[in-house]
This record gives C-alpha cells, structure tokens and sequence, in this order.
C-alpha cells in the first residue's frame, strides 16, 4: 500500500506554522525544548520542527499536548493564529 499523498501548503498555512512556532517558542522560554516535548508527550525533534515552522501543520492533540504543557489556552492559539481569510476581490 502506498502512503498518503500531501498536498502542498499554501503560503498561508506556512505563514501561520510560522507564528504558531513562534509562540510556542516564545512561552518555552528558558525551559529545555527535551524537558517541554517530553511533558507534551512528544519528540524533541517534532518541537523543533513545530517551532522553527518546519512542521507548520501539526496535528490538533500535538498542539493541545504542547499548550497545556506551556499553559496557553487553545483560545489564546487560536486567537493569535487565526486562518487567514481569503481576500475579497
């Protein structure tokens, strides 16, 4: 069986994996990116590709596991990174 083919991103989905990892950084502060990933349940290597906007879209319960590992609220996530509307014509 073959994998699942991905589509590509759009600018704006990249753009807001971008934001997503900066903030996630940003309430990571001192703490080591081993000690958050392994509190959120996670590699450190799927944190860094999440915070540097390598993996711009990662899964909800990734995301949920790490807000609650750095105590953001979903609503504050969300807030900050909203969808990008399409622009009117």
């Amino acid at each position: 069986m073959g994998g699942m083919v991905r589509t590509p991103l759009t600018p704006e989905e990249r753009r807001r994996g971008e934001r997503l990892g900066r903030l996630l950084r940003e309430a990571r502060g001192d703490r080591s990116m081993t000690e958050v990933a392994t509190g959120a349940g996670l590699s450190p290597e799927t944190l860094r590709k999440i915070e540097t906007g390598r993996a711009p879209t990662p899964a909800f319960f990734t995301v949920a596991a790490l807000a609650g590992e750095l105590g953001l609220s979903l609503d504050d996530l969300l807030r900050q990174c909203p969808p990008e509307l399409p622009l009117a014509a």
